[in-house]
């Protein structure tokens, strides 16, 4: 399966795990909840697909790379205690608590969550003295005396022999204990992922053109050469500050993220091309309705590849603002919630500074929190910085103002919240007139039904951030493409059933 099907499998794996029944006890009982071990090559996405099951399930994650793992880091260390049996005193051998179970406790007592996942990866690479307590640990939760706490879901990784000299093979006895989910490399699961996280439309483009370049591990006379969907991750965040700094992004940067020479080579040649359309197309004027109708013209006789490159800068500048919409959204409702406390708290105390401080102080920690609980997701995270910048100018607001009475603080800073939701109201009409504006643009520089108009409907139809705004605000040129583009699609389901039936005939 895919790394989109895996995240949902053990999505609802640990759902059902942490089901109670009505006395409050795991209908599982925790020894019987088989460890989820996730096989699947290297740089695939495995670690993300946990951070974000932890952040949609909110629960907590405490995650381990167990390469680096010693015997006595995972177990603990051995110390003497004195015991007596039948009256005589003996020597005994006890050991401290695991570090990774240590680990477990220490994120209970920080976030208060009682419930999470224990993601240890590369399981099946440990070193030889640490692989029997292992399988062990596989079997019945433990590190030498001290068992994983109940609601705490056991889930490992770990990749198959072919692309590690170090793995161990697990006999039948340790894989009938697991619950195995095997995962592959793909493209366009990845690419809903890489979507969100705002990976560079260099890369989307060029791998929309050469899906097989997206994933592939090669041995060469030269060792191993490789691609990866980490590679592409992480080159994605050094293209975008490379661009920043203005910094050129060259051939010999992009081949440290992409070892495979000739697919980092295709690659760089491919974004300087990127880089002229981007400049020639002149994206924000397209977005703005003003594109000129030599813009338009070169669309038209432009061949396809250029085409898709063109579609990828318009669909990355639309996300960007609908990415926009969606945090400010966020950051409105949170500021509703604590404009709720802050009234309650203004007409008991006097001290209208300290009360706002007060909240910040609660939005800081939310990050804090979130961040130690492995549960906190880059949105939400960009949704409680906005909320706390709002909450920093109404504190000095206040300190300007000076307002004599609760009431009066209050509706300071609701002035100033009606003035940042007519703002938002702004950058909403602002995100449909692009949408509408892009649309527009490729009536008139594609056939309508055309390919172009059927990928860039596509492409906006899987992301959730548009998904989001559509649903809530409507786009009348985006329904009447996604209409004809059904239409179309059942189109080819009947005369595909009609072929079938004439093979009967």
């Amino acid at each position: 399966m895919n790394i989109k099907q895996a995240k949902e499998d053990i999505k609802n794996a640990v759902s059902a795990y942490l089901t109670k029944d009505q006395f409050e006890n795991y209908v599982i009982p925790i020894e019987r909840q088989r460890p989820i071990f996730l096989m699947g090559a290297p740089g695939i996405g495995k670690t993300a697909i946990m951070e974000q099951i932890a952040q949609e399930l909110q629960i907590g994650l405490v995650s381990y790379s167990m390469t680096h793992h010693t015997r006595q880091s995972a177990l603990g260390l051995p110390f003497i205690v004195k015991k007596n049996y039948g009256g005589e005193e003996y020597s005994v051998s006890e050991y401290t608590m695991s570090e990774i179970i240590a680990s477990i406790y220490d994120l209970m007592e920080v976030t208060g969550l009682q419930e999470g996942i224990l993601f240890l990866d590369e399981i099946n690479c440990v070193s030889e003295t640490l692989a029997p307590s292992m399988l062990q640990f596989l079997q019945y939760k433990t590190f030498g005396r001290h068992s994983v706490p109940g609601g705490w879901i056991v889930v490992t990784a770990g990749n198959p022999p072919e692309y590690n000299n170090s793995v161990r093979e697990f006999d039948i006895v340790t894989w009938d204990r697991l619950k195995r989910i095997d995962v592959e490399a793909d493209y366009e699961a990845w690419k809903e992922y890489a979507y969100v996280k705002g990976t560079h439309p260099a890369i989307t483009t060029y791998l929309d053109i050469k899906k097989d370049d997206f994933y592939k591990i090669e041995t060469t006379v030269d060792g191993k050469s490789f691609v990866t969907a980490r590679g592409w991750s992480d080159l994605s965040d050094m293209i975008k500050l490379y661009e920043q700094k203005q910094i050129p992004v060259t051939e010999q940067l992009v081949v440290q993220y992409l070892q495979n020479k000739k697919i980092a080579k295709g690659f760089a040649v491919y974004y300087d091309l990127f880089k002229k359309y981007r400049s020639d197309y002149q994206i924000d004027k397209i977005m703005a309705g003003k594109a000129g109708k030599e813009i338009v013209k070169r669309a038209k006789e432009a061949k396809f590849d250029e085409r898709l490159s063109l579609l990828g800068l318009l669909i990355d500048g639309l996300i960007g603002g609908l990415r926009e919409v969606s945090a400010q959204e966020g950051a409105v409702m949170e500021l509703v919630n604590c404009l709720k406390l802050m009234r309650a708290d203004f007409v008991v105390e006097k001290d209208f500074l300290e009360v706002v401080k007060r909240q910040i102080s609660a939005e800081q920690k939310a990050i804090s929190v979130g961040k130690k609980a492995g549960n906190l997701s880059a949105d939400r995270e960009y949704v409680l910085n906005i909320t706390i910048a709002a909450l920093d100018d109404q504190l000095k607001l206040i300190a300007q103002k000076v307002p004599a009475s609760g009431e009066a603080a209050f509706k300071l800073l609701k002035t100033d919240f009606d003035k940042r939701k007519k703002a938002l109201t702004k950058l909403v009409s602002q995100t449909d007139s692009n949408l509408t504006n892009v649309f527009q643009f490729c009536e008139e520089a594609f056939e309508a039904g055309s390919q172009e108009i059927l990928i860039l409907v596509t492409e906006l139809t899987i992301n959730s951030y548009t998904s989001q705004f559509i649903g809530k605000y409507g786009c009348e040129a985006y329904f009447k493409h996604n209409k004809d583009m059904l239409f179309t699609e059942r189109k080819k389901d009947i005369l595909a059933g009609i072929d079938e039936l004439m093979k009967e005939v």
